[in-house]
């Protein structure tokens, strides 16, 4: 009886043996599938990856082949192109160094302006000082030379000066002689 017992466990451990054969071995074939199926997807990225290069090395080629082609039809194009590129720089800096000049000779023109013009005001302006009785300044249309020079004017010959920043501000006043 020790035996036929020996027999039921050794069948019952030889069966489980072969369940868990079964499953390791349906296991490897997934893997295996699983492994097959990455080859594959790798297999196909290698070969457009292989096509993109072909493709660039070509385009490479070609390129090289058009610019050898274009710089043989026309003999010192390098040296043209770095003098047309050393020009374009030299017209950028003349255009600098005029926009400079001018503003000094504005700068320059404004402040011969401003030094001769107190001395002896614009007759027309002048005229028209004398015969205003009230003299309204819009400061904003005033040069800063000009404004000082009304001003001046005002004080000098004790006319009212009103300043205004804008036109419409301005309502009409009756100043009364005080005489």
């Amino acid at each position: 009886m020790l035996a036929e017992r020996d027999v039921d466990r050794l069948l019952c451990e030889h069966g489980a043996l072969l369940r868990a054969h079964a499953q390791l071995q349906a296991r490897c074939t997934a893997l295996l599938h699983e492994q097959a199926e990455r080859i594959r997807r790798l297999d196909a990225e290698l070969m457009r990856t292989r096509a993109a290069a072909i493709r660039s090395f070509s385009a490479l080629a070609w390129e090289r082949e058009d610019r050898a082609a274009l710089e043989q039809a026309a003999p010192g194009l390098k040296r043209r192109a770095a003098m047309g590129r050393q020009v374009e720089a030299l017209q950028a800096r003349v255009h600098e160094l005029t926009r400079r000049l001018h503003a000094r000779d504005l700068a320059g023109h404004a402040a011969r302006a401003d030094d001769a013009l107190p001395r002896a005001l614009d007759a027309s302006l002048e005229a028209s000082l004398e015969a205003a009785d009230l003299v309204i300044c819009q400061t904003g249309c005033l040069s800063h030379g000009d404004y000082w020079r009304v001003q001046d004017h005002c004080k000098r010959s004790g006319k009212l000066c009103m300043l205004v920043d804008q036109p419409d501000r301005v309502h009409i006043v009756r100043i009364e002689s005080l005489a």
